[in-house]
């Protein structure tokens, strides 16, 4: 939802809402996505504390530690054209083969790689870009000249 929205956006990072305004609107978006329970809970705590700002990287570090706990790791994929559903099946199967275990592809399209992949998992980055590989040319070029 923060993503989509930029009403809810500038609530949770602005400091200008009080502790109560932020309190009753999230109860309000909470009810209305049909958030309840232990979640709405949590996310009243957050805006009576003050803390509706670091809500992103609560987000970002509970699903880092859901995925670790089901033993999948995330995969970033940046690619020149949009991949086919083939594609990303072959690609998950091929990590899950190197890793051995479950892998979440975050796909996303540069043009400027003019062809092929970077595969980013964790501190690992895979280039096989041709972008990459002409600059590799350029300066092995500039190096024999």
């Amino acid at each position: 939802m923060l993503d989509e929205s930029a009403d809810l956006r500038r609530l949770v990072a602005s400091p200008v809402f009080s502790a109560e305004d932020q309190e009753r609107a999230i109860g309000a978006v909470a009810e209305k996505a049909g958030i309840g329970g232990l979640t709405e809970n949590f996310l009243r705590l957050v805006a009576h504390n003050r803390r509706l700002f670091a809500l992103p990287g609560m987000i970002r570090g509970f699903r880092e530690l859901a995925a670790r706990y089901r033993g999948e790791v995330t995969a970033e994929v940046t690619s020149a054209h949009p991949l086919s559903d083939a594609n990303v099946a072959a690609l998950k199967q091929a990590l899950k083969d190197k890793l051995g275990k479950d892998v979440t592809l975050h796909a996303r399209v540069n043009p400027a790689l003019l062809g092929g992949l970077v595969v980013k998992v964790g501190s690992r980055m895979i280039d096989t870009s041709l972008r990459t590989r002409l600059m590799n040319v350029r300066t092995q070029l500039k190096e024999v000249g």
